[in-house]
């Protein structure tokens, strides 16, 4: 089965009114173009919050379900696309999330991600804002492809993608933002890069799924977001890559029938040693 997706690749503004009306264009755009499931970047209804540990950046949080999602609810059920969606979740006074939501095409709410591993780096101060998720590694039914999404610093572990991988899924979503904090060379800037795409495309081969990774673009601050948005197959192959420039709509088709066939080839998850994985719980062994 033949799944077209389409990954929003967006310059942010200050002004969330005007992201998010952004982003419901560039959907109803890529659903025009025949897209089923639609991702946006992390955090998409601003700039990238955390920056810096500033108080007044809690007023951009949001309820769940709240008023993104029911302007993506809406748009969704209109245009018979699935959006995944990354949102500031105020989950109560003083509570917060880094939350992707999955919508379904009817428009429901199916559930939420909440990401787990919070990041703690110059210009990347999540741990300020967000509390790590309680939900676990989920995916979801969207008609007939089972999605997992995954945020951001999620795209390092592999442990993240497993378990995904193991609910279900056979495509992994990861809204994300990431880019140069620092000026150290075009160099250092290529295997910063090439680290980022190739963790990725080794999830994709280790689970034999397809990973979809929306990232945001444009310098903001101190960060200058690399774009390069992509979509890579069970086999790791890049299908295609947005600009690293530029404001983008990556559509891509997914052939389904991929997962099936790379795992019949490359059986990994049948030969995996689950008896033997216990001290994976372990934050080190000293012995």
């Amino acid at each position: 089965m033949l799944l077209p997706l389409a990954l929003v690749q967006m310059r942010c503004s200050e002004d969330p009114r005007e992201n998010l009306d952004k982003a419901l264009v560039r959907i109803e755009e890529a659903a025009a173009q025949g897209a089923r499931v639609v991702c946006l970047q992390e955090l998409f209804r601003s700039t990238y919050p955390c920056q810096t540990e500033d108080p007044a950046r809690f007023e951009l949080a949001e309820p769940i379900p709240g008023p993104s999602t029911e302007a993506l609810t809406k748009l969704a059920e209109a245009r018979g696309v699935a959006v995944v969606a990354s949102l500031f979740e105020r989950r109560a006074e003083g509570l917060y999330h880094n939350t992707a939501v999955v919508i379904d095409a009817e428009g429901r709410l199916l559930g939420s991600y909440r990401k787990m591993h919070i990041p703690d780096d110059p210009l990347y101060y999540e741990k300020f804002y967000f509390t790590p998720g309680d939900l676990g590694f989920r995916s979801f039914d969207v008609g007939d492809v089972r999605i997992g999404t995954l945020v951001c610093w999620d795209q390092w572990f592999p442990e993240a993608a497993r378990l995904t991988t193991l609910s279900g899924a056979q495509i992994l979503f990861y809204p994300t933002a990431i880019g140069w904090q620092f000026d150290e060379g075009d160099a250092v800037d290529v295997a910063q890069h090439d680290a980022w795409e190739t963790v990725q495309r080794s999830h994709a081969i280790t689970n034999g799924v397809f990973v979809a990774a929306t990232n945001r673009v444009g310098r903001e601050g101190e960060i200058r977001f690399w774009g390069q948005s992509f979509v890579a197959d069970p086999f790791g192959r890049v299908l295609a890559r947005a600009s690293s420039e530029d404001e983008e709509t990556l559509c891509v088709e997914c052939d389904l029938g991929l997962v099936e066939k790379v795992r019949r080839d490359w059986p990994f998850l049948r030969d995996r040693r689950i008896d033997a994985y216990a001290d994976i719980q372990k934050r080190f062994r000293d012995d």
